[in-house]
């Protein structure tokens, strides 16, 4: 559908607003997620250039027409190569002050860019590029609740089957064909199966370990519907779950709820951390939660605002992020609890349904 008639004006006038400021003419977009943001288009390559009162979708021959259906054909350049086209269109416009994302340009594409417009003033944008998708719309939310939803289900279906004597990889390999089978375009990232001692490194592969009784089991797991990404993580007990496991469960799925309570709009990030961490180091636990306490979520299975100490963004309404503390104890078992949510004003609404109770499959 053409951006004309759908989402996409919004996004360009609010970039606009946001990016095209301290005499910037034009801003340059190579991080195809961005390009896909802001234009709809889902091709694998090209670049979007937005300028004050014009845009314009450049790609090459193989992504014309399906550029030309997705966004309107009066939309979209086509180039034999690419800086050469953008250089040309720059050109064109006669702008001088042009910024892009750092993260998605090269040195080298810099540098060529460099020698085909030696006038131009070339400016990094670093944090602003990087943060335009961080509020989401209401489409991206609809999309977002979907794989959720969809996630949840096919592991739900799964659980049932899962027994002593199945391995890691045979549960993930099912796991990602349900999901698949249920309507999603792909899964967000390889499915984490990790059991028993497995469980305790934080992106363990499913491997040939076989499932035994009383172990536990960590499956961490995402699919991707219409572009946006889903992340969710369970832990289950095959059997008996002995007192010290039970403990542990309890004090992450404390320190879980406690940061998911606390969300919501104006809440800095790093208060979300804190709370999570500050829980299981009174637990006893601190020394084994080894990595932040999340992330933003949406075109990427990882995006702003990271949920850590160190993050200096305040949650706002429409935000939608994944809370996920754990512990991990090296060659005993680990443990990590995850959910994606949605910040509202005054709460936040949980998307992510797999229920989060000790569960003993």
């Amino acid at each position: 559908m053409p951006p004309e008639a759908s989402r996409f004006p919004k996004r360009l006038a609010r970039v606009r607003r946001s990016l095209l400021t301290n005499g910037l003419e034009a801003v340059l977009f190579l991080d195809m997620n961005n390009v896909r943001y802001l234009t709809g288009f889902t091709g694998s390559d090209g670049a979007f250039l937005l300028g004050r009162r014009r845009s314009l979708l450049l790609v090459d021959g193989r992504y014309t027409t399906q550029a030309g259906e997705q966004i309107g054909e009066a939309g979209v350049f086509e180039y034999r190569e690419k800086v050469a086209g953008i250089a040309e269109i720059l050109a064109g416009w006669a702008v001088t002050t042009v910024g892009f994302e750092a993260a998605a340009v090269s040195y080298e594409t810099y540098g060529k860019l460099k020698e085909k417009l030696p006038m131009a003033c070339l400016q990094p944008l670093a944090s602003k590029a990087v943060n335009i998708r961080m509020v989401k719309d209401e489409d991206e939310i609809a999309a977002l609740r979907q794989a959720a939803a969809l996630a949840s289900r096919s592991l739900l279906e799964l659980l049932p089957e899962v027994r002593p004597g199945l391995r890691e990889r045979d549960v993930a390999l099912e796991l990602e064909y349900r999901m698949k089978r249920n309507g999603a375009d792909g899964i967000s990232f390889p499915t984490i199966v990790a059991a028993g001692e497995n469980a305790a490194l934080p992106h363990a592969a499913p491997g040939s370990r076989k499932l035994a009784a009383d172990d536990t089991l960590v499956i961490d797991y995402g699919v991707v519907f219409e572009g946006y990404h889903s992340d969710e993580t369970c832990t289950f007990v095959l059997g008996q779950a002995s007192s010290p496991f039970r403990e542990a469960y309890g004090a992450v799925k404390t320190a879980h709820d406690r940061a998911i309570a606390a969300v919501k709009a104006g809440v800095p990030c790093a208060e979300i951390d804190r709370i999570a961490r500050d829980y299981l180091e009174e637990a006893g636990l601190g020394r084994f939660f080894v990595h932040t306490t999340g992330h933003g979520i949406g075109l990427e299975v990882h995006e702003p605002p990271r949920i850590a100490a160190t993050t200096e963004v305040l949650l706002e309404v429409g935000m939608v992020v994944n809370i996920e503390p754990g512990v991990y104890i090296p060659g005993q078992w680990g443990i990590r609890i995850e959910d994606t949510v949605l910040v509202r004003e005054r709460d936040c609404e949980i998307i992510t349904k797999t229920p989060k109770d000790l569960t003993i499959l």
